[in-house]
């Protein structure tokens, strides 16, 4: 067999082999990138809802009791762990899953419940090399498949459309773009 048909072989096998993980990686990222800028968190969704303590409260006068009335108005007796006071002004309550925020003030309330987002937490747990161990090991080969995957994608084609024609220059654009960005990014 010769090395074209060794390389289009390859090529082709290492394709089908890790097309779950380019999609894992391909979801992940994408999410991640957007994590990054703000627009939402991939992993976790969060809700709040506003409520009202009946009246207002001093720092020195919240106990355990008025932690229990906190914790019956909003619903969330069962999901207590602790409580403490970030500043003079307001109240935390920690809950399994979220927390509340009372301003003693005005005895207004926000009750944040924070879950995992299906399918996206479990993703960003592999892209961020969570598990470690063995998963480490398969990244790494993953990453040395690609590597595989994009040379060999180079030398499928040959003539006009292969790397010493078409396939060059975008091959050329390819590296130019992250470069170029790299280069405004760091020193401009």
């Amino acid at each position: 067999m010769g090395w074209r048909k060794w390389n289009r072989w390859i090529h082709r096998e290492l394709g089908f082999l890790f097309f779950g993980m380019t999609i894992i990686y391909g979801i992940s990222g994408i999410a991640l990138n957007h994590s990054v800028a703000r627009h939402w968190n991939p992993g976790i969704i969060t809700n709040a809802t506003s409520m009202q303590y009946p009246g207002t409260l001093q720092k020195s006068e919240v106990d355990r009791n008025t932690i229990e009335i906190i914790l019956n108005l909003t619903g969330e007796k069962e999901n207590y762990k602790q409580y403490y006071f970030p500043d003079q002004d307001h109240l935390m309550i920690y809950l399994k899953g979220g927390h509340i925020i009372v301003e003693l003030q005005t005895g207004e309330m926000q009750l944040t419940k924070i879950r995992n987002r299906p399918v996206f937490s479990e993703l960003n747990y592999l892209h961020y090399n969570k598990p470690k161990k063995l998963w480490t090991w398969f990244s790494d080969l993953y990453a040395f498949g690609l590597i595989l995957i994009a040379i060999s994608g180079l030398l499928l084609i040959k003539g006009k459309k292969g790397i010493t024609g078409r396939g060059g220059i975008l091959t050329i654009i390819g590296i130019l773009i992250p470069l170029v960005l790299l280069i405004f990014y760091l020193w401009l």
